[in-house]
């Protein structure tokens, strides 16, 4: 993991300040919300829609860990825990759980593309 974190911290270096990675939600009905991940030295954030439905979060993009918990929230007023498993320091998935109990699914990086 310390390789990916490296790799990353280099790309902003030597690329600019940001990168945009794109996200992809499929909710347990088949809905899906599509949107991007901004990460940068100084924060990750995130957004995706369907163009009624558009939730948001943060966190910290030098937490090292494999897995992460990000906050949620949504233009409904609900909120939730997402947590997610990065593959790569620019890709992974995870599951979404909102405060009504509706669950989801997530993709990010270059496969949320294909969705």
């Amino acid at each position: 993991m310390w390789r990916s974190a490296f790799l990353v911290v280099i790309t902003f270096a030597a690329g600019g300040c940001a990168t945009t990675i794109p996200v992809a939600v499929i909710t347990h009905d088949g809905h899906i919300l599509r949107g991007e991940n901004s990460v940068s030295l100084s924060s990750g954030t995130f957004s995706v829609t369907d163009g009624k439905l558009t939730c948001v979060g943060s966190y910290n993009p030098l937490n090292e860990s494999r897995t992460i918990t990000v906050t949620v929230t949504c233009n409904d007023g609900r909120t939730g825990i997402a947590i997610a498993t990065r593959d790569s320091a620019l890709s992974g998935g995870g599951k979404v759980t909102l405060s009504d109990g509706s669950e989801g699914t997530f993709i990010f990086g270059e496969g949320a593309r294909k969705i």
